[in-house]
């Protein structure tokens, strides 16, 4: 099993192009193996990818978005993460409270995945495990259609049992947003109440390559806090 970062949680920490690979270096030095994007800062992909080569990173994944996908962009798309190497790409929401909405991004994601050759995915908050009017939640549409990016906090928050919800759906998932948190407040991993335990051992048994770190909100910076986060993680692994 391998550690990756969403870049996001460190986005506080990014304020230029020199930054942004800046924390590559950083987090290669944490021990992350992987690191899966939230936009590029500006650098070129040939750039990016010379860097994760230099340090011995993978481009997990990233989240862009729907529109990306669609036929006016996907060309351009799928030249920036073919030359990253992406080994999924995905979107970090969409619009998903009616079905029609659900079956939109699903279906746009679904283009996406045949055209980069590579699996998209659609990353949940909470509210995707709300029925909808015809009685599925939004994870069950976005499945019939593409990967799943489980965010563990906020499926947690929903009051979703995590270890169940993973082996049931594994062959659905292709990555794990590994987080914790407090009364809906992400926290570092294991300064939280969520059940990460249970969620790194659902990975195991469910033969889950990939965790992906995450924490939308980090203290006292996100370098700091995925620090902090990782030595945990490495803990129950």
């Amino acid at each position: 099993m391998k550690i990756a970062v969403q870049l996001y949680s460190v986005r506080d920490c990014i304020n230029s192009a020199e930054d942004f690979m800046h924390v590559l270096e950083e987090v290669k030095a944490m021990g992350y193996e992987g690191v899966e994007f939230a936009g590029y800062h500006g650098v070129d992909a040939e750039t990016i990818k010379a860097k994760l080569d230099e340090l011995g990173l993978v481009a997990v994944g990233a989240h862009i978005g729907v529109e990306d996908y669609l036929p006016e962009k996907i060309e351009q798309t799928v030249a920036f993460h073919k030359t990253l190497g992406c080994l999924h790409c995905g979107v970090g929401g969409a619009a998903h409270d009616t079905v029609e909405e659900c079956e939109y991004a699903a279906k746009a994601l679904a283009a996406g995945a045949e055209a980069l050759g590579i699996p998209t995915y659609y990353h949940n908050h909470t509210e995707e495990f709300t029925p909808l009017e015809n009685g599925k939640i939004g994870m069950q549409i976005f499945a019939e259609h593409t990967k799943l990016e489980v965010d563990t906090y906020w499926s947690f928050c929903a009051g979703i049992d995590n270890y169940n919800y993973i082996m049931e759906n594994k062959d659905d998932i292709c990555l794990l947003h590994v987080k914790d948190g407090v009364d809906r407040k992400p926290r570092a991993l294991g300064e939280g109440e969520c059940d990460v335990a249970a969620v790194v051992k659902a990975a195991k048994d469910a033969g889950i390559e990939w965790l992906v770190v995450e924490n939308d909100d980090p203290v006292p910076n996100g370098l700091d806090d995925i620090k902090r986060s990782i030595t945990y993680l490495k803990t129950l692994l």
